[in-house]
């Protein structure tokens, strides 16, 4: 087994080298993973770019589609990318190109496209044969001093060009336009923001770089997508997400109704939400009206053209739109989630995510790193033609001397720079003079330049000595920005709008996602349950497996929510549409329900909120619990009476009326005001017959003025009143008396 194994002897082994599998693997894998983080999945913080969108927009640079200039073809845009820059393939790179040019994909477009470009539907773009597409004034921001040393470049993947590790980003993209991307083991998803209220955030951080996220989330409150919509997260919500990095926020529909006239109305839809293509949502709505899952929706329309316009169609005139809307949002994608993780590559380098202050710093930090790169290049510049300007002063003070050597002397380069002591530089530009320069004006012209560039000289130098001012001309710069997409323009108008979750009755959105319809529910004595379709009377017809009978039946509908009570004291709650249909037997009830072996079904009724009931266990002990705390949400169920085994739940009773009757196994009853016994959520009650031995065998609350009736086995009803009861009359806890004449031998109040 420890035996070295080597590949067969082929006749060139000395280029073959053993290598130990696992050590192989995690090399490339972990090469393969940093090269998807770094060069496709994850955008860059400062420019908010991943490499194929900066090698698109950098392309169309090169190819000078400024936003002025005219279309070219994206087919061509497209070859120059993937041979210059982008070693993938064509369709890939124009799929990215396309998204670039979706108005309802990115907030603020980067590439202007001309033809089809696709469209919210999820209809592709048209071959990129047939489209075209330039710049737009975003891209230009992004590349803005591109040429004048801004950022470092780096070989292409041939080594035959160069390209910019990251752009100037005088845009601040990354908010603006957000992001997302699937890499290996993390992944990154930011939506879009609206310029004009990010510059305003980053204004406020260069004046107070210690501000917190609460002012800064006050300036620019959260995204603002390109499809619009309504966001409904809490402000809460918004600020913790803004701080860490991660979070996410709910985007519904924007909806308003349409008087028909006589009463009648119909809802239209103008704006869904973010990245939910319409003809996929109109498709999933038609489903679930043809699956009844919407009772309260009777059709459905697309009247889109340009704008979005799906019309919703009620059952009837007396459908609540807003209970309509809140079942619709509960089902379908008129209501989704955006995830916020902002986890982006910092300084181009690290992957972390990152809260909303350390991306607006690092963008800001960016800024002025471009700021003095551009501005160390100009006084490079302006040295140079300083320099020439100063040789080409002395040629004009010295004019005729100049001639006379270049005319006389073989090497006249060498001698004027022994002559006047210029530079290599200066003599070129003397030498390369035209003779129309000679003229006087030039000589003015001159001195006027150099004393311009002389005074700008000094101008960058005090900027690239202070700070104060660098953070200034940063400011002025976003300034600037915010100008150009400031909200009282087309573009820059907030397209996202924040509300607030209209409160709507949860039980009524419930019911109002079920098709109503009458069943009735069977329980075997075995606890298997099943929903018969209908209202059936005669139970005498069911089929039940070999050895089981019926426990209880009821009628009720769709829309109720089933109580089920057990021995162990626990309440469970199901809902009328969720339980199996009445073929076969129906599904053991422990499947559906967490429920302890050794405990049964007690008892189960339909639910009513306004009720309440009055539970007893074995021993005679009891409460008053209302409906409404019996219902639980999960399959665990909810514990409402405390038993311990021998003891069990007994009974479970409507409590009305004003007084109970309780009935022991050793046939004695006792009657006392319900008000006696106290009303809790859970517990384990308080006494309510007292036994020496045996326990409770039977209890009713009933009206005192009606009198207490039981019925024998026979069928025959009883009734006595007040007066006749007297003798069984007491307070809570007593042991009773002998139960009257005609009571039913099972010791039941039904014989």
């Amino acid at each position: 087994m420890g035996q070295e194994i080597l590949p067969p002897s082929g006749g060139d082994d000395d280029k073959i080298l053993p290598v130990d599998l696992k050590a192989a693997l995690e090399e490339r894998y972990l090469a393969y993973a940093l090269s998807t983080i770094m060069h496709r999945a994850l955008p860059d913080v400062r420019d908010g770019l991943k490499p194929v969108h900066r090698r698109i927009v950098y392309a169309m640079n090169d190819m000078g589609l400024r936003p002025n200039a005219a279309f070219r073809k994206c087919a061509k845009i497209v070859g120059e990318v993937m041979g210059n820059y982008h070693p993938h393939g064509d369709q890939s790179i124009y799929d990215a190109l396309a998204r670039l040019a979706q108005d309802f994909s990115q907030r603020y477009t980067l590439v202007n496209g001309q033809g089809n470009f696709g469209n919210i539907d999820g209809d592709s773009p048209a071959a990129m044969r047939y489209t075209e597409s330039k710049m737009t004034l975003v891209s230009e921001l992004l590349l803005e001093g591109i040429n004048e040393d801004a950022v470092d470049f780096r070989d292409t993947y041939d080594e035959s060009n160069k390209e910019p590790v990251v752009l100037p980003g005088a845009f601040p993209n990354l908010l603006a336009n957000g992001s997302s991307g699937i890499a290996v083991g993390m992944a990154t998803s930011i939506p879009s923001h609206n310029v004009h209220e990010i510059c305003d955030a980053a204004l406020h951080l260069i004046r107070h770089p210690d501000a917190t996220v609460e002012k800064l989330v006050e300036l620019m409150p959260g995204p603002d997508f390109p499809t619009g919509g309504l966001i409904i997260e809490s402000r809460e919500s918004i600020l913790e997400s803004y701080r860490t990095g991660r979070g996410g926020f709910r985007v519904r529909a924007k909806w308003t109704t349409e008087d028909l006239g006589r009463g009648g109305y119909q809802i239209v839809v103008t704006e869904i939400p973010f990245q939910v293509q319409k003809s996929r949502l109109i498709e999933k709505i038609a489903e679930l009206l043809i699956a009844r899952k919407l009772p309260l929706l009777e059709d459905i329309r697309d009247e889109s053209a340009e704008d979005i316009r799906v019309v919703l169609v009620p059952k009837s005139r007396t459908v609540d739109p807003t209970i309509l809307m809140e079942s619709m949002f509960k089902l379908t994608e008129l209501e989704s989630r955006f995830p916020l993780n902002m986890n982006v590559l910092s300084m181009g380098r690290v992957p972390r995510v990152m809260g909303l202050k350390d991306v607006l710093r690092e963008w800001l930090d960016h800024r002025r790193e471009v700021l003095q790169r551009r501005s160390r290049f100009r006084l490079a510049a302006i040295d140079r033609r300083l320099e020439i300007l100063a040789g080409l002063l002395i040629a004009y003070l010295n004019i005729d001397e100049v001639i006379r050597i270049i005319r006389e002397e073989d090497e006249p380069k060498p001698v004027m720079m022994a002559r006047w002591d210029l530079t290599d530089n200066q003599t070129e530009a003397i030498l390369n003079m035209r003779l129309r320069s000679l003229r006087k004006l030039e000589e003015f012209e001159i001195r006027k330049e150099f004393d311009e560039l002389t005074k700008e000289k000094g101008e960058i130098e005090a900027l690239l000595a202070s700070e104060e001012k660098q953070w200034q001309t940063v400011a002025w710069e976003v300034g600037e920005v915010k100008k150009k997409f400031a909200k009282a323009t087309e573009v820059g108008r907030r397209r996202s709008e924040f509300a607030e979750a209209p409160e709507a009755d949860e039980t009524a959105i419930q019911q109002a996602m079920i098709e109503k319809e009458p069943i009735t529910v069977v329980i075997s004595e075995k606890g298997w349950i099943r929903a018969l379709k209908g209202h059936i009377a005669d139970t005498s017809t069911l089929t039940f497996k070999e050895g089981d009978a019926l426990k209880l039946s009821f009628p009720a509908q769709t829309t109720d929510k089933i109580l089920i009570v057990t021995t162990g004291g626990k309440a469970f709650t199901l809902g009328g549409d969720k339980l199996p249909g009445g073929r076969g037997h129906g599904e053991p009830l422990r499947i559906i329900i967490d429920m302890e072996n050794e405990q049964d079904v007690l008892t189960a009724f339909v639910h009513d909120p306004a009720r309440k009931r009055l539970v007893v266990s074995t021993a005679g002990n009891g409460f008053v619990v209302p409906e409404s705390e019996l219902v639980a949400n999960t399959r665990k169920g909810k514990q409402i009476m405390n038993v311990a085994m021998p003891e069990e739940a007994r009974l479970v009773v409507v409590a009305e009326g004003d007084h109970v009757a309780v009935v022991g196994e050793n046939r004695k009853l006792v009657i006392f005001p319900l008000e006696q016994v106290p009303e809790m959520t859970r517990g384990k009650g308080v006494r309510l017959q007292r036994y020496k031995d045996g326990g409770i065998s039977d209890v009713k609350c009933f009206r005192m003025d009606e009198g207490l009736s039981w019925s024998d086995s026979a069928g025959r009803v009883y009734n006595r009143k007040r007066e006749e009861l007297t003798e069984w009359l007491a307070d809570r806890a007593g042991t009773g008396r002998l139960v009257p004449k005609g009571f039913p031998r099972n010791g039941k109040f039904i014989g």
